[in-house]
């Protein structure tokens, strides 16, 4: 269900980047430049929200079936010392979200698996 839905609303379209894709979901974050500061806001949100809560859907399952991939090894030292903190949680799933939407665009356009996934064969 979920790979159709990312096939109709998302993956139709052609990127020429990573950024655009990242731009086009809504998973970016929003710079915020007043003067001499230069802060990364929270994640801009431009797009299609049931896209984007999919994708985090869909990055919580990879961390569950996927435990030997370099996006959940990624993850877990992110927050391996954050304890019950489901804030910064929270925040990481948003980044393995987006990269995952990233290495499943490469594995369509060059079929390029991501890095310690696993495939079950049929």
């Amino acid at each position: 269900m979920g790979a159709s839905r990312l096939a109709l609303e998302l993956f139709w379209r052609e990127f020429s980047n990573r950024r655009q894709l990242g731009a086009c979901v809504g998973l970016t974050p929003q710079p915020y430049d007043s003067g001499e500061s230069e802060v990364d806001q929270g994640i801009g949100k431009q797009g299609n929200r049931r896209v984007r809560a999919l994708l985090i859907e869909i990055a919580w399952s990879w961390l569950r079936y996927q435990p030997n991939s370099a996006l959940t090894q990624w993850f877990n030292q992110r927050t391996q010392g954050t304890g019950p903190n489901r804030c910064a949680r929270r925040i990481a799933i948003v980044a393995v979200a987006r990269r995952l939407t990233i290495a499943l665009w490469r594995y369509l356009r060059d079929g390029e698996i991501p890095k310690g996934a696993q495939l079950k064969s049929i």
